[in-house]
């Protein structure tokens, strides 16, 4: 398990010769539906981008991302994200392939 800010990072190895990606997106804390799609796209797009061993990885979100009160999704807060994303799968990467 892997932590940063907004994400929660849960991976282990499997038989395939592929990655699989689970992503879950709570309500609780992505009140608004436009935000938590975004969210599973980047997570998504982050995901094709690292070309993974052959794990499964299940990213969870894990702290507010936005309120009722914001706008639903901004430039800024997708970069912010996929930079997150980016640092914590990229860190299991190296994991994976000193193992």
């Amino acid at each position: 398990m892997q932590r940063s800010p907004h994400f929660v990072l849960y991976a282990r190895g499997n038989d395939l010769h592929r990655a699989r990606l689970g992503v879950v997106a709570a309500k609780r804390f992505a009140p608004r539906a436009v935000t938590r799609n975004a969210i599973k796209r980047v997570t998504r797009e982050v995901f094709r981008q690292m070309r993974l061993p052959a794990i499964d990885c299940i990213v969870r979100l894990s702290g507010p991302v936005n309120t009722r009160k914001e706008p639903a999704m901004t430039a800024r807060l997708k970069t912010a994200l996929r930079a997150e994303l980016t640092t914590l799968l990229a860190s299991r990467r190296k994991a994976e392939a000193s193992q």
